[in-house]
């Protein structure tokens, strides 16, 4: 399938596409091409389907805190690597 941008650079997807992959995308560029990521109407219930019941029981607040302190970890443990 193939598809063009119109003169204003906006990218046009089929009627049948958008309905199996929505109408939301996060476009990640690569040196030779680029990847349109859909995304899902409720972010946290698409990462809850891909990863099963890992986040049960979690609130959007305590995810957040915990991603917080392990990003606060790993940092701390690049910094002392060097």
């Amino acid at each position: 399938m193939g598809t063009e941008t119109d003169d204003r650079g906006r990218l046009y997807l089929s009627k049948d596409l958008r309905e199996r992959h929505g109408e939301r995308f996060h476009v990640v560029e690569y040196s030779d091409h680029i990847e349109l990521i859909p995304i899902d109407d409720d972010p946290l219930e698409g990462l809850r389907e891909a990863v099963g019941d890992a986040f049960d029981d979690k609130s959007i607040d305590e995810l957040r805190d915990e991603a917080r302190e392990l990003a606060r970890e790993e940092a701390a443990n690049d910094v002392r690597r060097d």
